[in-house]
């Protein structure tokens, strides 16, 4: 497992320790996904759409190199902006990671230890699990076509 996107990921999971609000523990994920460098607005296409989230999302691939070597990254962009958080997690979690390791890296239970598995609404949570399979499915297509 990549270790970059893993010490990213334990930088939010201190700051959520940090933050014992949940109001300011949300603040924080909208904060994260303000930081999220925009997506183009052409890439907003029916096929980048991540089907089963109540909002619009939108996830891009953008993988460097190939076999072994290959990178996963990807842009992403939501009209929700704690989705656009969400995002923005997703992306500290599995941006660098090479792409093999995408479809085997458990982002529910990392998910679960910001408790965020508790606190999102039924229709968040259903559209947070579309977007990993959606980013699961991209690493596992790239992998056959490599």
């Amino acid at each position: 497992m990549e270790l970059l996107a893993l010490r990213e990921f334990e930088e939010i999971a201190e700051d959520f320790e940090f933050l014992e609000d949940w109001e300011d523990r949300y603040r924080y994920v909208i904060e994260l996904g303000k930081t999220m460098e925009p997506m183009d607005p052409a890439l907003q296409v029916p096929a980048s759409k991540v089907e089963g989230c109540a909002s619009q999302v939108w996830i891009v691939p953008r993988i460097s190199g190939t076999g072994a070597e290959a990178r996963f990254d990807f842009a992403g962009d939501s009209d929700a902006m704690i989705v656009r958080g969400l995002i923005a997690i997703l992306h500290r979690l599995y941006s660098g990671m090479p792409v093999a390791d995408v479809p085997n890296l458990n982002a529910r239970a990392m998910f679960e230890r910001l408790g965020l598995d508790q606190h999102l609404s039924a229709q968040r949570s259903n559209g947070l699990k579309s977007m990993v399979e959606r980013i699961q499915a991209i690493a596992r297509t790239t992998l056959s076509s490599n």
